[in-house]
């Protein structure tokens, strides 16, 4: 069977922070998770309104991606991205970190709030970053508090943050 544009493909890559999992479209990568399961998966199709391909090798590009980048060899993601899940204000949020604020670097919510032009004030970007369906690849982790870290929802919390600022070199590593 071939792939159409009416499926989700989805496929995992092992992580010091779990299974990675990745969704992709015909027109990109669309979700990402701290996990996999048969229940994540049927969710984001289910919250798409697509049916899950028979074959995954249409996540092959973006799972190299992740592994590379897990492993401090990949410091830009090259893949389309599928913004479909997002609202209009999220897109222009979210879309306006993934393209100012590179790997390593970290903007405060007050900073990504007047760069993004939204008029959303910084809690609501706190907001837009917790609901961010491709973490990691657009980089809510990259978005702090002006007085440290803030928080996080994906993984294990503000843990995997910490972790993912550790492995692009803003944070030092720590003892334990």
């Amino acid at each position: 069977m071939v792939d159409s544009a009416d499926t989700v493909a989805f496929g995992s890559v092992p992580t010091e922070l779990g299974d990675v999992l990745a969704a992709v479209t015909a027109d990109g990568l669309v979700a990402t998770a701290f996990s996999d399961s048969p229940h994540i998966r049927a969710a984001i199709a289910a919250r798409l309104g697509l049916r899950e391909s028979p074959t995954p090798a249409r996540t092959d590009g973006i799972r190299t991606q992740l592994s590379r980048y897990f492993a401090g060899e990949l410091r830009e993601f090259d893949i389309e991205v599928d913004w479909r899940l997002m609202s209009e204000a999220q897109r222009r949020v979210l879309g306006t970190l993934y393209s100012t604020v590179p790997y390593g670097k970290v903007v405060t919510y007050g900073e990504l709030a007047a760069r993004s032009g939204s008029g959303i004030p910084p809690r609501g970007i706190g907001a837009i970053m917790g609901s961010n369906p491709i973490p990691i690849v657009v980089p809510c982790h990259r978005v702090v508090a002006g007085d440290g870290l803030g928080g996080f929802s994906g993984g294990t919390g503000v843990e995997s943050k910490r972790r993912l600022l550790t492995l692009e070199g803003y944070l030092p590593p720590t003892l334990f």
